[in-house]
């Protein structure tokens, strides 16, 4: 169970792909109602089938610094210049007033969850996240973010109260009461 929306730990990454035009991945969803286990398969057959494919990546500086939104559109902004061939057109999941290099785009609110080439960017977003928060839990074993990705699970919030901060911490989104 989840007490804060939202990862108080690590980066936001955002994916973009471009999939052939008749490509339909049987089990493509949004990735929030995906489990690991099939997203970790979905990666693989849609990064195998992409045309192109890129993530953006801003750390935990990043957010604290110009906030998740702003993180999140820069994140895209990078992602797409990252792609080896440039779409006609961008369909986003609910952001606006981004800056897509010149290429015109559609927001779609939900978008994850209707719109099959954002479903596959949002999987190759979720398990990029998810294997970056593997390897901190290495680093971090305390607070056990190979389980819950750095999530405001009650578990997560307590290692913070009994630990405080490390590295990778979005400072911005912890509170106050739960540090010493």
């Amino acid at each position: 169970m989840r007490l804060v929306d939202g990862p108080l730990a690590g980066p936001v990454v955002v994916g973009s792909v471009i999939m052939p035009k008749n490509s339909m991945i049987e089990g493509v969803n949004d990735s929030k109602k995906i489990s690991e286990k099939k997203r970790e398969k979905l990666f693989e057959l849609i990064t195998n089938e992409a045309i192109s494919y890129s993530v953006g990546i801003m750390d935990h500086k990043v957010i604290d610094d110009i906030n998740i939104l702003n993180a999140t559109k820069k994140a895209l902004t990078e992602s797409i210049m990252e792609l080896k061939i440039k779409p006609d057109v961008i369909m986003v999941d609910a952001l606006n007033k981004i800056d897509t290099c010149g290429i015109p785009y559609i927001s779609v609110i939900k978008g994850d969850s209707k719109i099959y080439s954002i479903a596959c960017a949002s999987i190759i977003a979720k398990v990029t996240r998810d294997r970056m928060m593997y390897e901190y839990d290495k680093i971090y074993p305390v607070y056990g973010f190979a389980k819950h990705k750095g999530y405001g699970t009650a578990f997560h919030i307590n290692m913070i109260k009994e630990n405080g901060l490390c590295m990778i911490h979005r400072k911005t989104f912890i509170k106050d009461n739960w540090l010493n």
